[in-house]
């Protein structure tokens, strides 16, 4: 095997499922610190949804997640080039009006016509919507314990979400289309090599945010008090724009599937908020489910493979290290031995070593 980089290939790792350290070892935490940021969203928010009206609330927390990855999403690696392939830009389209778009309108919709807790217990339908298009379309699939924490997680957030009663027929299609749309969302999201992920992020809230504040102003036109606008943007920062930065991190080393899974466990992080900051009482139905969820997340990250497999001659851009026996190229005086960004080309490759569906690893086995 030899692979190819941006001034000539080096020696190949040598073979067999062990000789390469499995890419990604930190992306399982940066899943659970995007959730945990996400999570910590609706004990913020709370005070703020009788200030500022849905949609406005929801443009200002998505201007807030553009505004914080504007230093990250400027900063520009050596050698970049900014250009984006046919295929990007199908994928970063597709995520900007599926997942920042659609989805959030038939979401907020689905909440005018159904009361928040039931529309919250057919949220877990993302997961298994996310795992069902990585099983059948996205070449992102799961093993028995992959499965097994997909299951879990969804039965932990069911047990939460437990007791607002199902929503009207229409309110189900509506969450369940919205969270097709956020499915399909993760996937192109994951997928996209030539931005990096604050960049992504960038456009993604600035697009979203944009039009929740144009709907907003044409339906319900009033504007914010500084101090309230201003808490959205903060809380939209950090909880919206630092997680999803977090989030692609996490989708591109570990896959989709496992990234969202992962992610899903976001309101646990928000039960567990609100009992430390609010005196929220936990229940015992949250610490089963939160012990459920723990366990499902444990498992799902343990689903990985080993086999022999091909890699076609491929360049892009995206972060990695050079300790995962995929990225050998040189770097002359630019250092390498940490995570970086950069366009660097891969020879067509042949070998076998544990491995989760990455950005290298989206093939059929």
């Amino acid at each position: 095997m030899t692979s190819q980089g941006d001034a000539g290939g080096l020696a190949s790792p040598p073979d067999g499922p062990s000789a390469t350290r499995v890419p990604g070892r930190r992306a399982p935490l940066e899943a659970l610190a995007a959730a945990a940021l996400f999570g910590a969203a609706a004990p913020l928010t709370k005070t703020l949804v009788y200030s500022l009206p849905a949609l406005q609330l929801a443009g200002l927390l998505y201007l807030g997640a553009a505004l914080a990855v504007v230093p990250l999403a400027l900063r520009r690696q050596a050698g970049e080039r900014l250009r984006l392939d046919a295929a990007n830009r199908r994928r970063l389209l597709g995520a900007v009006l599926l997942g920042g778009i659609a989805a959030p309108l038939l979401f907020v919709l689905a909440l005018k016509i159904a009361s928040a807790a039931s529309v919250a217990l057919l949220l877990t339908l993302e997961v298994a919507a996310t795992a069902a298009l990585g099983a059948l379309i996205f070449r992102d699939p799961l093993g028995a314990r992959g499965w097994v924490g997909v299951a879990g997680i969804i039965a932990a957030s069911a047990l939460v979400a437990w007791g607002g009663g199902a929503p009207s027929v229409l309110a189900s299609v509506l969450v369940g289309a919205a969270c097709v749309g956020w499915a399909l969302d993760n996937h192109l999201t994951a997928l996209i090599d030539a931005l990096p992920p604050a960049r992504t992020t960038l456009i993604k809230g600035a697009v979203a945010g944009a039009f929740n504040l144009t709907l907003a102003a044409l339906l319900t036109p009033s504007l914010p008090t500084l101090r309230a606008a201003g808490a959205a943007l903060l809380i939209g920062g950090a909880c919206y724009g630092l997680s999803l930065v977090l989030y692609i991190r996490a989708a591109q080393r570990l896959g989709a599937v496992r990234a969202q899974a992962t992610f899903a466990t976001a309101p646990f992080w928000g039960v567990g908020l609100a009992a430390l900051v609010f005196g929220e009482g936990l229940s015992m139905v949250a610490a089963v489910a939160m012990g459920l969820a723990a366990g499902a997340v444990f498992l799902l990250l343990r689903d990985q493979h080993a086999h022999r497999h091909r890699h076609a001659a491929l360049q892009h851009a995206h972060e990695h290290d050079h300790a995962d026996g995929h990225h050998t190229h040189a770097h002359g005086d630019q250092s390498a031995t940490s995570r970086h960004t950069h366009p660097h080309t891969h020879a067509e490759t042949e070998h076998a070593h544990r491995h989760r569906p990455d950005l290298h690893h989206r093939h059929e086995h």
